[in-house]
């Protein structure tokens, strides 16, 4: 049974959050993405306690293709530390699963 991810990160820009969700889903590591923002983060991060505004980007593929989506998103995150979260989908419809999978195959034309 193929299981499926959403998968979170964010980006200072809205144009570093359009360039890392094109090369995803160009190379059929994620089906597809969402940017949202700006929003405002709180946050610790390095010993300090800050605030600001990122580019909110979630993509969705199989935990099957998740740990090259991983790699792909940290060699191209500008920062040197991003978050990078995956969240099981534990519902769904039927063809949206069947979408992913199908999108993140590397059988896939």
């Amino acid at each position: 049974m193929t299981e499926y991810v959403q998968v979170s990160t964010a980006t200072e820009t809205k144009q570093q959050a359009i360039d890392l969700a094109g090369s995803a889903v160009k190379q059929r590591l994620a089906a597809g993405a969402q940017i949202i923002g700006p929003v405002t983060s709180v946050f610790w991060h390095l010993g300090e306690y800050g605030s600001g505004e990122e580019w909110r980007l979630l993509l969705k593929t199989t935990t099957d293709r998740y740990p090259e989506l991983e790699v792909h998103l940290l060699e191209r995150h500008p920062w040197d530390n991003p978050e990078l979260c995956a969240v099981p989908i534990v519902l769904g419809a039927e063809r949206c699963k069947q979408w992913i999978g199908e999108s993140v195959s590397p059988e896939a034309p």
